[in-house]
């Protein structure tokens, strides 16, 4: 027997994502000022009652195992608060609590995806999706979308795509990277879709707080009985509570469905890190006023950057309604040049505006968005301003072919 790598893990492509965060991490070492506007989480501190209720946690020794699938009194809260705010009812054996949405979306396919299902993937998408359905033995089947129709597949599109291997759809209402939000008639005529076909929707709703412009987020799982008992609802603390390296996230379906989550979960990695599930438990029952103050400082910035980049020449930007991404569009660069680099995608645009202007950005293609990058505005007003007014700097330099080529 040969020593080789299993073939799931070599078909597996790195986060882009990940990958721009170290390559800027690497940059910094060596003292250089680079903007990254290419993480994807908030740049705010954990609210204080949360650090709190984990400082207490540990004080208290409350540094055991739980239940695998999650403590009861915060399965129980969660419950209270998806009823509470989306009017979805739940028993906590309906919920299950994991190391991060990331795992928790993993374990859903996990559980109902076989080798060969199909699963739907409207793009563009988050860079993770497509390698999960693969870990899970499955084939992301991409539903590609246009700028013009807001980044959002038609029911035909939707219906073209299914096939009687499909299994689920995977759906993130708000978007990453688009920002795009789907509105109640699209969720409607997908559900519909999915019931019809029965086939599973995995909804991420991670950035359900993020909403700007009157949009509004909507579970699919509150259109019917019938789509809720098809929809298994994901969501977590990192975006809104900015608790991204707490790593805690759940999700909420039929029993069946999180029983075999469960289960994989509990030989997988267990239960999710105690302190941080009771910081969780502080974060849902607690004072909700610093998920309001950091959405609006989201909203603040989301137009600060949509302004500035309007003034940028060779660029423009899609308007999200969600989330806290900007995809800009850098179709116009391509053919033209810095010295004598010619940008022919959207992953030289990024290479070249990191090498010259110290921004960093996540190339589209990773997301199923080639000629645009995304841009992330989780990060102070000030730093945007000096972003942007670098990439405005990158694209005036960019030259023609025909004005940047010498003669031998």
């Amino acid at each position: 027997m040969s020593l080789t790598l299993s073939r799931t893990c070599q078909a597996i492509a790195p986060s882009a994502t990940l990958k721009m965060n170290a390559l800027v991490g690497e940059m910094r070492d060596r003292g250089e000022d680079v903007i990254s506007l290419s993480v994807g989480e908030p740049d705010f501190i954990t609210p204080e009652h949360i650090r709190e209720a984990g400082k207490r946690a540990i004080d208290e020794g409350k540094t055991r195992y739980t239940a695998a699938s999650g403590m009861p009194s915060l399965r129980s809260a969660i419950a209270k608060y998806l009823l509470d705010e989306k009017g979805l009812r739940y028993t906590r054996e309906e919920i299950i609590v994991g190391n991060g949405a990331k795992q928790v979306i993993l374990g859903a396919l996990q559980a109902v995806v076989n080798p060969g299902d199909e699963v739907l993937l409207p793009a563009p998408c988050w860079v993770s999706y497509p390698e999960m359905v693969q870990m899970a033995g499955g084939k992301p089947v991409w539903i590609n979308t246009t700028r013009d129709q807001g980044f959002i597949p038609t029911a035909e599109q939707i219906e073209r795509a299914i096939t009687p291997r499909t299994k689920a759809l995977m759906l993130n209402s708000p978007s990453n990277p688009t920002g795009a939000v789907w509105s109640r008639a699209q969720l409607s005529a997908l559900a519909k879709l999915a019931v019809d076909h029965q086939f599973y929707i995995i909804s991420d709703e991670i950035y359900e707080k993020l909403v700007y412009d009157g949009a509004e987020h909507i579970s699919v799982a509150t259109l019917s009985k019938r789509v809720f008992d098809q929809t298994i609802v994901v969501s977590g603390f990192s975006k809104a509570y900015a608790m991204t390296g707490w790593r805690l996230g759940y999700a909420a379906g039929p029993r069946p469905v999180i029983s075999a989550m469960a289960a994989y979960q509990s030989h997988a990695t267990g239960n999710a890190n105690s302190i941080a599930q009771y910081a969780g438990l502080a974060a849902l029952k607690g004072d909700q006023t610093c998920v309001a103050e950091m959405a609006a400082a989201f909203g603040r910035r989301r137009m600060l950057m949509l302004q500035c980049l309007k003034l940028i020449p060779h660029v423009s930007t899609f308007i999200p309604k969600g989330a806290f991404y900007v995809l800009l569009d850098v179709r116009e660069t391509f053919g033209m040049a810095l010295d004598r680099s010619v940008i022919r995608n959207a992953s030289d645009f990024a290479e070249l505006l990191l090498k010259n202007a110290r921004v960093s950005v996540v190339p589209g293609d990773a997301f199923g968005a080639p000629g645009y990058v995304r841009l992330s505005y989780a990060v102070s007003d000030e730093r945007i301003l000096e972003a942007v007014r670098r990439i405005g700097n990158f694209t005036d330099r960019l030259k023609s072919p025909s004005v940047s080529r010498r003669p031998a």
